[in-house]
This record gives C-alpha cells, structure tokens and sequence, in this order.
C-alpha cells in the first residue's frame, strides 16, 4: 500500500511539473552580437529578470554586427521551440518579412535598443537624445575654435547609427536630418567620416585614414565607446592625442573609465540591463494576460564627463561608474 501511494504521488508530481513547464512564459532574447559588452549585459538582465519571473530564456546572437541572416535563423528556431515573445536587437530592416510571418502565428516582437519596421514594441534609448548631449558638450568645450570634425559611424543606414550622427550634429549647432532620418548628415564642419562597425580596430583604422586627409582634426565624433578607444590609439600613435575632444555614446564600465583617463572627454550614457528586463516582463505579461506591448518606451541616457562645462547638464565619471555596465 505505501508503495502504491509513493508512486501515486511521484505521477502526480511529475504530472504538476508538466503542467507547471507548459505554463512557463518562453522568451528569446536575440542580440547583434555576444561579445560586446552592452549585450553582454542585456543578456544577464534578460536571464535575472526571467528567473525572477519565472520565464523560460532562450538567447541567440549574429556572429557580427549586420548578420541578419543569423538573427532570421534565430528568430526561427526560438519560435519552433515555443517562443512567445522575441527580444531582438535587429541589424537591419532584412528581418521584417520573418519577423511578419512569425507575428502572423501570434508571437510577439519586441525591439531593443535598435529601431525597426513592423516590431510591436520599442525599448530603447533615445538615441538622437543621446548624440544631441555629445554634441552639445563638444561645442562648449571647444568654444571659439573652428570646428574640423572626423565621424566615426556604424555603418550606413541603419538607424541607430543615423540617430546618434544626426543628433551629435544638430547639438553642436550644424545643419543636420531629423531623428526619422537614416541617412547621415554632413557640413563643411565635417571634414571626415568612416564606418566602424563599433569596433575598436575598425575604429583606429577609420581615423588613421581622417589623420591623413585632415591631420588638424580637432573633434571626434563615435558611434560607441570601443570606436572611441580606437580613435584615441591612432591619434597617440600620430602624436595628436592631445587636444583632440573625442566624444562617444554607451557608458560601459571600461567606456567611463576612459572618459576618467581623459581618452573619452564626454559620453552618453544608456542602460541595456533596463531595456532587457522591461523586455522581459512584457513578454511574460502577454503570455498571461495576452496583452501585447506597443509604441515606444524611452529607457533614460545621462552625459557623463571628465570634466563640467558651463551650459551643459552632466555628472562626473564617479556617478558614472555606478550607474555603468560590464566588469567594473
């Protein structure tokens, strides 16, 4: 008899844990990339907030920034394994027609930190907010000097790049597109421009050739941080390092302490941890209600600098190196 009642029991155990992983919310979180700090760290707030919530994570990456063919495998794969909801920080307009499809079948997508056609939601930084403080903090800091700007960008066309171009120029005072533009702006003030990928090789590649064309650069506009430190690489190794203002956006750990060090002069500063675990919750909030997320939610940029100038809002590197992500 006690026997008959242990295995009743354990078929009723194993029949609620059935039940219970049935039930569980699945998630995919797939981002541009696995290496870069900023997804780095967007993948850890995706898996603390689906453990909180008790959610299911599936994560995936493109092996390079710009693999939409990877993110489309992805998108795929997460669905056919029960995915609900699909995070994703897309390399391009190329995963619309998927993302479509799979919306047609009642999954929800939602976009971070990257803008694109047809997502249901947006979590994101305001990325032309963002270039528009660099921007800012650049011509107060130069002053009365002319301005011989190199831009370093990501790579043409894609929106977040735009944003931050865009916005950088229009806070230092040039003529420039609006925030719906994904085409990059140019004055005579922008002496140089080159694609980075936001990498810091590409990045010292890209202003050793502006060194050449205009070697009195005296602003450096980039689309992130490691960018930045390649920048900076290149104009030491030219002997230009110094009084050279390089300014940048994402405010990762090493990005701020860069900007203490002085290699980074300004930096906006945006939150991955945030738009994950906003993600997250949206996802598990469709699964048990069926209420899908919409429009766009701002998830908050602050200017961190080395160094206050008058008429520009920030907070110092310290303030910064709380609020940064990544290996402190």
């Amino acid at each position: 008899m006690k026997m008959s009642t242990t295995l009743l029991l354990s078929s009723l155990t194993l029949a609620t844990s059935a039940v219970l992983a049935a039930d569980q919310p699945v998630i995919g979180l797939i981002t541009k990339t696995e290496t870069n700090p900023f997804f780095v760290k967007m993948k850890e707030g995706a898996q603390v907030e689906a453990k909180k919530m008790g959610a299911k994570l599936l994560s995936a990456a493109g092996k390079a920034d710009g693999d939409t063919a990877g993110q489309i495998t992805a998108i795929e794969n997460m669905v056919a394994a029960g995915a609900k909801t699909i995070l994703i920080t897309a390399s391009g307009d190329a995963i619309g027609p998927t993302v479509k499809k799979v919306q047609a079948k009642g999954v929800q997508v939602i976009a971070l930190d990257s803008p694109f056609e047809g997502a249901d939601a947006l979590f994101a930084t305001d990325n032309y907010k963002a270039g528009v403080l660099i921007g800012q903090y650049a011509k107060a800091a130069l002053g009365n000097k002319p301005a011989r700007i190199a831009m370093l960008d990501l790579f043409p066309g894609h929106p977040v790049g735009a944003q931050r171009h865009n916005g950088f120029m229009t806070g230092f005072g040039l003529k420039a597109n609006d925030a719906k533009s994904n085409e990059l702006s140019k004055t005579a003030e922008t002496v140089c421009a080159g694609d980075t990928d936001g990498n810091q090789a590409k990045g010292q590649t890209a202003m050793e050739n502006c060194l050449q064309k205009n070697p009195d650069i005296n602003v450096v506009y980039t689309i992130n941080e490691p960018a930045a430190a390649g920048a900076y690489n290149a104009l030491k190794k030219a002997g230009k390092e110094k009084g050279v203002l390089i300014v940048s956006v994402d405010g990762g750990c090493q990005g701020i302490r860069d900007t203490a060090r002085g290699i980074i002069t300004a930096t906006s500063q945006q939150y991955p941890l945030k738009m994950a675990a906003m993600g997250v919750a949206a996802g598990v909030e469709y699964a048990k209600g069926g209420k899908k997320a919409s429009g766009y939610t701002d998830t908050g940029v602050t200017l961190i600098a080395s160094k206050a100038v008058a008429g520009v809002d920030s907070v110092d590197t310290k303030v910064g190196m709380d609020l940064c992500w990544g290996n402190k």
